[in-house]
């Protein structure tokens, strides 16, 4: 056996037959899971076409949550909001290729806290934003901080981007695109990361370190590619593809149309290559869902999840034709809702918190509570703890979501919140306020804006000062936090040349 420190040295109980066993640590580990552009098409979620065995198995080993919220539906900035605890307002991060350190310097990340007090800080795979698929391979856009240790995962699907069926004739991360691919789940970027992550726990096994351990998994982020069985899992006439008419943009706020008719190459596609691209999604979620799968089955099998906290949440939703959009950077719960299970010692097994709101700013406290470390006074969210112990319990009002659209005539700035029954969006365009209302009791698919329907202006004054009380609170510099700086630019793309010549 390796030679420990001794304050990592386990407890060993000799039994009876004679073989040693190692009891776990006292204090509890962190498997944190985190998808990318995954929404809540799950089975877990009532998905009836999804076919996501590990994650429905998960949730019924812990806490679902189905009604959690991302603060920004972007990649870049959800995912430092969700890493510091703070909204994007505190943040000043509402923006792709910006590393958290150029607007909060001072900030005690996630990971970095769980490495003061003394565990162990890993990441695989895409934690803060990456370009994907450009970044596969690389550290992205993560911050040292945060880890002792970090790797990055590249794969086949890296490898034969040449391969890749896309909408526009230059590959990149914001356009639909699909591969059937050729091999092994071993051999894509999420299946390797899997088997690093794996290892990873097998080392804490024997160490018996605790650990905060990171996955972040690249799929099912555009390119939607995945092993050939995973399409297999799926039939065309599985799907259908919600409708949307220029009429309908008339019933919502112009910077709201703006958002869903931004990508004009995904705009009104034909139906059966719209079906093409969702089955795609799917068989791509499939695929996650089974590397998460070969993670979790490596958590059993080390008996280390007696100890270890799981949650499993992705950046920001995603609309699949809802709205006659695809993608995500709406104010639609398509984009904010995302997918939120937690699990673990002393929490409650195979409970669903329908309509409680909650947000991914959340997050920090609650593992902060459950592995009980004292939460930084800077971090805004409010811990789950005590819904995970009560599911009638509540901690928050409302979920707060915004986003900027770019209009010819400037910034549009949008904000949002979701009760359990209301949504809210107020937009902020050339001075002017508009407002969309949808209730979820009658309009689960936010269609019929009710935002000047006479017989909602009670709820709807109620709600904007609700909306309002919370937009203030988020932009407050919290106590603790450090330097704040606003306006800091992107770092610039490298040219590069694009060659258009498949190879073969």
């Amino acid at each position: 056996m390796k030679k420990l420190k001794l304050a990592l040295i386990p407890l060993f109980i000799i039994t009876l037959s004679g073989s040693t066993t190692i009891e776990p640590p006292f204090k509890l580990n962190v498997l944190f899971i985190i998808a990318d552009d995954l929404n809540c098409a799950l089975g877990a979620y009532g998905d009836s076409i999804a076919i996501t065995p590990n994650i429905d198995k998960l949730a019924k080993e812990g806490v679902l949550f189905g009604n959690a919220h991302v603060q920004y539906p972007l990649c870049g900035p959800s995912r430092v909001s969700l890493m510091t605890g703070l909204y994007p307002d505190q943040t000043k991060s509402k923006k792709l290729r910006l590393y958290v350190r150029q607007t909060i310097p001072d900030v005690v990340t996630l990971g970095q806290k769980f490495r003061t007090e003394s565990y162990h800080s890993v990441r695989v795979g895409k934690i803060y934003h990456y370009h994907n698929p450009r970044d596969i391979g690389t550290a992205g856009h993560d911050d040292s901080f945060t880890w002792d240790r970090t790797v990055n995962p590249y794969g086949r699907d890296k490898k034969e981007e040449y391969k890749i069926n896309t909408l526009k004739p230059k590959l990149d991360g914001g356009t639909l695109s699909w591969l059937e691919a050729d091999g092994n789940d071993e051999e894509q970027t999420d299946g390797i990361g899997a088997m690093e992550t794996m290892e990873f726990l097998d080392e804490f096994a024997e160490s018996g370190e605790n650990f905060f351990l990171a996955f972040g998994l690249y799929r099912p982020h555009v390119p939607f590619v995945a092993p050939k069985k995973y399409f297999d899992l799926y039939d065309l006439s599985d799907f259908e593809i919600p409708e949307s008419s220029d009429a309908y943009l008339e019933t919502i706020p112009k910077p709201a149309a703006i958002s869903v008719r931004s990508k004009k190459e995904q705009v009104y596609l034909d139906k059966e290559l719209s079906k093409t691209i969702k089955r795609a999604y799917y068989a791509t979620t499939s695929f996650m869902d089974a590397q998460i799968g070969r993670v979790l089955d490596k958590l059993k099998a080390t008996g280390l999840d007696k100890n270890t906290i799981i949650v499993f949440t992705s950046d920001h939703g995603y609309h699949l034709g809802e709205h006659g959009h695809w993608q995500k950077q709406t104010l639609f719960n398509d984009a904010t809702r995302v997918p939120l299970i937690i699990a673990g010692p002393g929490i409650l097994k195979d409970k669903k918190i329908e309509n409680a709101p909650v947000e991914l700013v959340d997050l920090y406290p609650t593992l902060m509570d459950l592995v009980e470390m004292k939460t930084p006074t800077f971090v805004e969210g409010k811990s789950l703890t005590p819904m995970l112990k009560n599911i009638n319990r509540s901690v928050r009002q409302s979920a707060l979501s915004e986003l900027q659209v770019n209009t010819k005539s400037g910034i549009a700035q949008g904000y949002s919140i979701k009760t359990n029954r209301y949504r809210l969006s107020r937009w902020k365009h050339q001075g002017v306020y508009s407002y969309e209302l949808y209730d979820h009791e009658t309009d689960k698919k936010e269609l019929n804006n009710l935002a000047n329907h006479i017989d909602y202006i009670q709820v709807k004054d109620s709600l904007i000062k609700i909306l309002s009380d919370r937009i203030i609170a988020a932009q407050k510099k919290p106590k603790g936090l450090g330097r704040q700086i606003k306006y800091a630019k992107p770092w610039q793309e490298p040219k590069r040349i694009h060659s258009t010549q498949k190879k073969h």
